[in-house]
Parts: structure tokens; C-alpha cells; sequence
């Protein structure tokens, strides 16, 4: 049975999206179709990109961000279901939907690529083009030609342009928010085999326009503990005892978790929206090419601001990672930790610890996705790029969330603390999402 005919009462706002899928029948059969077509077409060519260019991993989550809200917009003007996300213009509602989607993702995925600054190396600019180009002509010769897929295309010029236009000058490849600070406590970048700095490719995703939230700051976390506190301790003794390269505390099983959610192609981005395919595929749940659309721009928009908004979190505490607190124990004033000159983490990244972006996006996601499904009781796979072959199964996906929080800290990347407010930063963000956006028509 379809989790969302199972709620019988009025939700609080951050369920009324999936309170307005109860209200209509679902589909007899749904498969999937071409927003996740276009959903992976824009996987696929975002984790291509250089790092600098944007295919770090909180750089294309929002990037992400825009081909979802121009594919929700186009189908929404043709079949108006919900509040438009920037596209107010309503189309004939005969108007084929699958050229509508095939044309927003083109066009903005399109504008993506042509865009990055060309002081920014991107060898594969052309080629990438050249497969979206071929994938939209493919999507099209699947359309037969009319009036239908004529105004199709209009709706998905429409909404393309709604968000090109709306991200003009959003702070995309602006300068970078650290200044270098030495004294305990402050994030310092590891080094490289040759002397450099291991800088954060993409600093600037602290700064960008937010695409729901009113700042990038508007959700700012508690922080960091401070130095000489107990709470602090805490976090810094389990994280070194469990986060060290060759630890023996952390079993065969916590490693291979923590490698698992870690030093994935594209971040989690990839990981989640794989899972939301999936799941939209899968004939249990009758999610038709409306309701897909609706997902991926709530899941994609609402996780691009979790990821700005934990950035310039992150530049805003400027806390260091544990590989420098541990080593430099013996700075932070703390009778309860000791210094270890020799500490390794498992996992490394180049931008200060706090607030977990991982989390801060899995927070989102994995809020937005009970929101629409209606329940936390959906069982799952997640693929990852490092274990291809190995897929982690979940019958919640609280159980997800719980498990990437401790796979941070056995990754030797963060502290507790930073795990959980970042967790908690996501979800809000989600719930701002579901009270200012996407309201069900009457």
C-alpha cells in the first residue's frame, strides 16, 4: 500500500506536502520517468566537473539545486498542483510535460557549464555539452511532434529562464570567507606532498544567495564547545580514540561505515538523489512525473541551503578539525585532553570542522523525504561510490541519519557536536521549506 494513503488526520506544516498527495489518487502504476531521467542526467554531468569549477561536493549540491526547481516549475505550469517556485506563467494543460522537463534540465544544466568563469581550468567543459546536448535531442525524439510538445517546450523555456535569470549574481565562484587564524582552536589546512595548502576548492558556496531560506546565516548553529569545557573533552577523547587511522578501538565495522559514507564521487548529493530515483521508481509508492518533480525540487532546494548555510557556518566558527586539536592538546587549556604529536585521522577534508556538512545535508534530505513520503518507516538501499557493490540497506531513514553521524566520528572527521547541530540545521531548514513553499493548490 502507498505510505501516503495511511495518514488519516490533519499533519503540522511540514507535512502538508504529503498531506496534499493523500488528497488525490495515485497513479495504478508509476515507473520511472523523465524528471529522474533528467535527475540523473544532472548527477551525471555535475560530479564530472573540476572541483574548482564546481563539482566539489557542497558546489554541486547547489548547483543541484537549479535544474530541480526550473523541472518542478515547468511541470507545475502545465498541471498546477502547488505553489510556483519562481514561474507564476501557466500553460495549456495539454502541454507535454516530458519535453517540459527534457528543456528546463537542458537549458539550466546547460547554463551551468557555459558559466564557470573561464579562469577556472574545465578540459571537459566541451564534452559535457556535448552529452547534454545529445541527451536532449534524445528526449525530444522520444516526443512526438505537435502542439503538445511544442507548448512542452515553452513551459520548460519558461521555467529555465525564471531561474537563470534569479541566479544572477548569486556569489557562485566569489572569493573565498577564511582568514587564516593561528591561535588553538582555529581551523589550519593541512598540507600537500609538495608544500600548498589544502584549501577548500569552493569557500564560496558560505556566501550564496540562498534559493528558500531569507541568509545564509539564518540558521546559525550553537557551535562549536569551548576549549576548556567538559562537553569538549568528551567529544575530543571518543573522537581520538575512535577516529585515528590505525585505531584499535574502532572495529572492522565502523570502518568500513565510516569509509562507506566517506570520500564519495559528487557527496551525498549523488548518494540521496539515487535514493529518491529509486524510490520514485518503485510502483509501491505511485509517485507519477507531478509528484517526482515536486521531490526533487523540495529535496535539492532545501539541501542547497543547508549546505550554504552550514558553510558559512563553517568560516563563521572557523573550528578546528581533530588532527589539529589533538596534535596541539596541549594548547587548548583543557586538563582532560592530552596531546598525541603523531594522531592521523582515517578521513581528511580541506574546510574547518563545524558544523558537519554531510550532516547539514542529510539533515535536510532525510526530513524532506518523511515529509513527503509520510512516514520514516520506508525501507531502502544506498549505493556507494567506493563500495559499489556493497549496497547498505535501511528499513528507516532515521537508521541512516543515526549511522552517519557516528561514521563522521569513526572517520576521524568531526566531534559529536558538530554531527548533531548540523543535523539539526538541516531539518530546519527542511521545515522552513514546508511552511513558506510549496503549498497544495485548493
Amino acid at each position: 500500500m502507498n505510505p501516503l494513503t495511511q495518514l488519516k488526520k490533519p499533519l503540522i506544516l511540514p507535512l502538508l506536502i504529503a498531506l496534499a498527495l493523500v488528497m488525490r489518487a495515485a497513479p495504478a502504476a508509476a515507473q520511472a520517468n523523465e524528471v529522474t531521467n533528467w535527475n540523473q542526467i544532472a548527477t551525471n554531468t555535475l560530479v564530472a566537473f573540476p572541483a574548482a569549477a564546481g563539482g566539489a561536493a557542497s558546489a554541486l549540491q547547489v548547483n543541484m539545486a537549479m535544474p530541480q526547481g526550473a523541472v518542478y516549475d515547468a511541470v507545475n505550469a502545465i498541471e498546477p498542483r502547488h505553489q510556483a517556485y519562481l514561474l507564476t506563467t501557466q500553460f495549456n494543460p495539454t502541454a507535454s510535460k516530458e519535453a517540459a522537463v527534457a528543456t528546463a534540465g537542458y537549458r539550466v544544466l546547460s547554463n551551468i557549464v557555459q558559466t564557470v568563469p573561464p579562469s577556472i581550468p574545465f578540459p571537459n567543459r566541451t564534452a559535457l555539452q556535448e552529452s547534454l546536448n545529445a541527451a536532449y535531442e534524445a528526449s525530444l525524439n522520444a516526443i512526438p511532434d505537435g502542439e503538445a510538445k511544442t507548448e512542452g517546450i515553452a513551459a520548460g523555456n519558461a521555467a529555465a529562464d525564471a531561474m537563470i535569470a534569479a541566479r544572477q549574481n548569486d556569489g557562485r565562484f566569489g572569493p573565498s570567507p577564511w582568514v587564516p587564524n593561528y591561535e588553538p582552536g582555529h581551523w589550519q589546512p593541512l598540507l600537500n606532498p609538495d608544500g600548498t595548502l589544502q584549501l577548500d576548492p569552493t569557500a564560496w558556496v558560505a556566501n550564496v544567495r540562498p534559493f528558500l531560506i531569507q541568509s545564509p546565516l539564518q540558521f546559525r548553529t550553537d557551535g562549536p564547545n569551548a576549549l576548556t569545557s567538559d562537553a569538549y573533552a568528551e567529544d575530543f577523547n571518543e573522537v581520538k580514540a575512535l577516529g585515528r587511522i590505525d585505531s584499535a578501538t574502532r572495529t572492522a565495522e565502523q570502518t568500513h561505515i565510516a569509509l562507506f559514507w566517506g570520500q564519495n564521487a559528487g557527496g551525498p548529493a549523488l548518494l540521496w538523489n539515487r535514493v529518491a530515483r529509486n524510490l520514485v521508481a518503485d510502483p509501491t509508492y505511485g509517485v507519477d512525473i507531478g509528484d517526482s518533480a515536486l521531490l526533487f525540487a523540495m529535496l535539492n532546494l532545501s539541501a542547497a541551503d543547508a549546505v550554504i548555510n552550514c558553510w558559512n557556518d563553517k568560516y563563521y566558527w572557523d573550528f578546528w578539525r581533530p588532527w589539529a586539536a589533538i596534535q596541539r592538546a596541549d594548547e587548548d587549556g583543557n586538563p582532560d585532553t592530552e596531546p598525541d604529536p603523531s594522531w592521523t585521522a582515517l578521513l581528511t577534508a580541506p574546510y574547518p570542522d563545524h558544523p558537519s556538512g554531510h550532516l547539514s545535508l542529510d539533515g535536510a534530505v532525510l526530513e524532506v523525504l518523511q515529509m513527503f513520503f509520510g512516514t520514516d518507516k520506508i525501507p531502502f538501499d544506498v549505493t556507494s561510490s567506493r563500495f559499489p557493490n556493497e549496497p547498505r540497506h535501511y528499513d528507516r531513514f532515521s537508521y541512516a541519519l543515526k549511522e552517519i553521524i557516528d561514521a563522521r566520528i569513526w572517520a576521524g572527521l568531526h566531534y559529536r557536536t558538530a554531527d548533531v547541530q548540523a543535523k539539526v540545521l538541516g531539518r530546519k531548514v527542511a521545515h522552513y521549506m514546508a511552511r513558506h513553499y510549496f503549498q497544495p493548490l485548493d
